[in-house]
């Protein structure tokens, strides 16, 4: 069938398509935004309609007439970290249905970057945000405050009047992993982190906290390191913390990449573990559960944290009175060999 043009811009219409589909442009419009009261045959028609005419839908105009578009931002530090990727998975899963289109900026841990991006998105005129945590610059609240878009905040908790948050306590996940390995007699412990955002440096101050209490802290033996976490850092850390520190029986990593590769280089030193050094990750990734020995982690609840963000999202948007702001999800101890 020969494509159908509009007179003043040779592109084909959302009318032309509807005529085709033999549906209204009401029905033509939600089928083409994946509304899932749609009937099925009827979006099929549609999509077919518009795949032959060639049309595309113009997000512009459609936020211009309703003064916001059928959009999401989410924001994100990283598209490398699996913890967000489910995150992500879980929000598309929510939005879709609602015809909604998912925006993504990985500001990659710089808040700069991330203004940037508030900045640059607001101009689509977005119906609301997710963001990560709370640390961002001082531009990018103002920024969020003069929009008067709904927002909610992922992976941290914060019980501030008027926040919605879901997430669960950083610190108090450090503090678990300490009481394990004291739990388990082992005396010397390190904490490895690397990235060094807040939460990761939230779950550090759990972990010393509890040292602390059981008079056992040393300064000495935490390893910071601010440059992107990798499986090869991992193993150069542990290298260097056992060099410098050989008594060491215990460590906590940030994340379960870096406490990888610290597993991989010790068999590749023949360092037993966890007879030798006992060892706990953060996130349980799922390779953690295939090492050998298997990694003890601190699982996280990342594609429920999407999901209900998403929901949470998704009330303020319609303006329905919200009876919860913050969702603790909380996180698991998943104990297997190398915490022995």
């Amino acid at each position: 069938m020969a494509k159908i043009a509009n007179r003043a811009t040779g592109r084909p219409t959302l009318a032309e398509v509807a005529e085709l589909a033999g549906v209204s442009p009401i029905t033509a419009s939600r089928a083409l935004r994946s509304v899932a009261s749609v009937d099925p045959e009827r979006a099929r028609r549609v999509h077919a309609a518009a795949q032959s005419l060639g049309y595309v839908v113009n997000t512009a105009a459609r936020a211009l007439a309703s003064r916001h578009s059928q959009s999401v931002v989410v924001l994100i530090p990283s598209l490398s970290n699996q913890l967000f990727i489910e995150t992500l998975e879980a929000i598309h899963a929510v939005m879709r249905p609602r015809g909604l289109e998912v925006l993504i900026g990985n500001y990659h841990y710089d808040i700069d970057e991330e203004e940037n991006l508030i900045r640059n998105y607001l101009a689509y005129q977005p119906r609301g945000l997710l963001l990560t945590g709370f640390d961002r610059s001082e531009g990018s609240r103002q920024l969020l405050a003069a929009s008067g878009l709904p927002c909610v905040h992922m992976m941290e908790l914060d019980h501030s009047p008027g926040v919605s948050a879901v997430g669960f306590s950083q610190r108090q996940a450090g503090l678990a992993a300490a009481r394990h390995l004291l739990a388990g007699g082992r005396k010397r412990l390190a904490y490895i982190a690397a990235q060094l955002d807040p939460r990761a440096l939230q779950r550090g101050a759990g972990f010393r906290e509890a040292l602390v209490q059981a008079g056992l802290h040393d300064p000495a033996l935490e390893i910071m390191a601010p440059v992107p976490s990798s499986i090869g850092l991992g193993g150069e850390l542990f290298t260097e913390l056992l060099r410098k520190h050989p008594e060491v029986d215990g460590i906590f990593f940030c994340n379960d990449d870096l406490a990888q590769g610290a597993i991989l280089e010790a068999s590749r030193q023949a360092i037993a573990i966890p007879q030798r050094v006992a060892m706990v990750g953060f996130n349980d990734l799922p390779a953690s559960a295939h090492l050998v020995p298997r990694l003890t982690s601190i699982r996280t609840p990342r594609a429920a944290i999407g999901t209900r963000a998403a929901h949470m999202l998704l009330e303020r948007m319609d303006g329905k009175p919200c009876n919860q702001e913050v969702h603790d999800l909380g996180f698991e101890l998943v104990v297997r060999e190398s915490s022995g």
